[in-house]
């Protein structure tokens, strides 16, 4: 692999076309991949490279990395990836028992972990040390280098740690944290040692969030006392604070971050009144609020927002915030450098969950997966309007793809062990398709890596968007009509080859003509004429139906 460029290896398939949409479908112990380009229906994958590898991926769970570089498969001895034209076996990591992985952003590291044994946890350890770096049987997290197949480091583990990934990356892979015990420990790559060879003691820390964009950090501080809960943003790797937000009241806090970085989102889950029951907090008289950090602007200002009634998870996108609440889903839009506003408040009837398409605003409303009925709305949410309205019963995971051009829905045999099956949409809400697949699992859209056009590029693209419509206009034309002439040339083909075989066959049947009167005494038996005097013709009548007609005069006498 050295001296080997990734992109140009796994990733062939990215200038193929503007707009290819691989996927990996998952039913029990099968893989299958299939394609999806420009205007067409994804369809399955087929071909010699298919077929090649489909054997040695078979019967093992399956995953696809962040960018899209690679599919990862679980098998009994470790992780192996594949990739490239042909499908190949790019790099295997042996980890004897892994069930667990995960990816750093720029798929430069892999997180593998075996869950221990409580035995061989706590068996004593060999050679010294018991922490990282300790015995072979205590290693249980391991960092790999993807390039080179290396082991960079080994962690111990708590059998009964509940979370995953026990690590969390910065968005350009130079720094991974990790939360234990009012502590936070962040290491540094390629050293993977810990930063200035010391954890950060953070007294009733909770969660933390790194910016996808930039080396910085935001965690929050439970309540102690008289102690208020606290935010803190702080860059890495100087660990300055950069802000801080003192909260009270607090039950639990969310963090989200907008995607380009540009906003941080905080949901505060607040109470009026707490009790401590056995060792365990009650809350009553729970409201909601947003702390919105405003991270582009001078001194990082803090805007609140308040939400009443919200019972769900709220979301942080790119320009919207939406919060969910009995019966009504209240969309903010979020103007750069203005003040927020209430977009709309759009009423929810039957439908509880929210799936944001990529790239369009075109949400999917739909009813959570343990309920039955499995209601969809297609929602516009530049002048709200419904596009269409439709139901996929038991319908119980909801995925677009990363284009926002379709969105699958299928019912998973890890939830419900009858009628499994997945159905394609378009964004409008169009059925493309109805697949029913016996113990059909998951389905998992390949990611496409970040575009490479830059900000100002892309002003200019919008700008100018009609003239190039018409280019993409052509190109599309130009793939249906390549696609046109690859179905018509290969039904030719299919023609010609059959009218080949029927003239094959029929010299053949003239050839044995001479073999098939031999064996039935000199009678030829081709033509029906051919022996006159041994034909015997019969006539049969069937009576089919008897009339009486009865006259007037017949009548009268009777």
């Amino acid at each position: 692999m050295e001296g080997t460029s990734a992109s140009a290896l796994c990733r062939p398939w990215q200038p193929a076309s503007v707009a290819a949409r691989p996927g990996l479908l998952r039913p029990v112990l099968r893989h299958v991949l299939w394609w999806g380009e420009g205007g067409r229906v994804p369809q399955q994958q087929s071909g010699a490279r298919c077929r090649q590898r489909q054997r040695a991926v078979d019967g093992q769970p399956g995953d696809v990395v962040p960018l899209g570089t690679y599919l990862a498969t679980f098998h009994q001895q470790g992780i192996a990836l594949w990739g490239g034209p042909q499908y190949n076996q790019i790099m295997r990591f042996t980890h004897f028992g892994v069930k667990f992985i995960d990816f750093s952003p720029c798929e430069n590291y892999l997180v593998t972990l075996s869950p221990p044994s409580p035995d061989t946890f706590h068996q004593p350890p060999r050679g010294g040390g018991g922490g990282p770096g300790g015995p072979e049987e205590a290693q249980v997290v391991i960092i790999w280098d993807i390039r080179t197949g290396m082991k960079r480091r080994s962690f111990t583990a708590d059998p009964e740690m509940h979370t995953w990934p026990m690590f969390k990356w910065s968005s350009d892979d130079r720094f991974f944290a990790r939360l234990t015990q009012d502590m936070l420990s962040i290491y540094e790559t390629p050293s993977f040692g810990l930063l200035d060879k010391k954890s950060l003691k953070i007294p009733g820390i909770r969660n933390f969030s790194w910016s996808p964009v930039s080396n910085i950090l935001a965690y929050w501080v439970a309540e102690d006392k008289n102690v208020p809960a606290r935010v803190t943003l702080i860059e890495v790797p100087s660990r300055v604070e950069l802000r801080a937000k003192n909260l009270f009241n607090v039950a639990e806090c969310k963090m989200h971050w907008q995607k380009s970085g540009d906003y941080l989102c905080v949901k505060v889950d607040r109470y009026t009144k707490a009790k401590k029951e056995k060792n365990e907090w009650k809350y009553s008289g729970m409201y909601f609020n947003f702390e919105i950090f405003l991270m582009k602007e001078k001194q990082i200002p803090v805007d609140s927002l308040e939400i009443k009634g919200v019972y769900r998870s709220s979301r942080f996108s790119l320009s919207e915030c939406v919060s969910i609440r009995s019966h009504e889903a209240s969309f903010f839009f979020f103007p750069y450098f203005l003040d927020y506003c209430l977009h709309s408040v759009y009423s929810l009837e039957t439908c509880f969950c929210l799936y944001s398409a990529n790239m369009v605003p075109f949400p999917k409303l739909s009813t959570p997966p343990h309920r039955m009925s499995g209601s969809l709305e297609f929602v516009d949410t530049s002048d709200f309007t419904v596009m269409n309205q439709n139901d996929h019963f038991m319908a119980s995971d909801v995925e677009w793809d990363p284009t926002g051009r379709y969105v699958v829905t299928g019912v998973s045999w890890w939830l419900h062990k009858t009628d499994n099956a997945y159905w394609l949409w378009s964004f409008q809400g169009r059925v493309l398709r109805k697949c029913n697949m016996d113990r059909f699992c998951q389905l998992l859209w390949r990611p496409r890596p970040p575009s490479l056009i830059t900000e100002e590029k892309l002003r200019e693209i919008r700008k100018n968007f009609k003239k190039y419509s018409e280019q993409f206009d052509l190109r599309d034309r130009a793939s249906m009509t390549k696609a046109s002439k690859e179905v018509m040339e290969k039904r030719k083909k299919m023609l010609e080859d059959f009218r080949a075989l029927q003239e094959r066959k029929a010299k053949e049947y003239m050839n044995m003509r001479e073999l098939r009167m031999e064996l039935r005494d000199g009678v030829d038996t081709d033509e029906l004429d051919s022996n006159l005097e041994d034909l015997e013709e019969e006539v049969v009548e069937f009576l089919i139906k008897e009339e009486e007609i009865v006259t007037e005069g017949d009548a009268d006498e009777e």
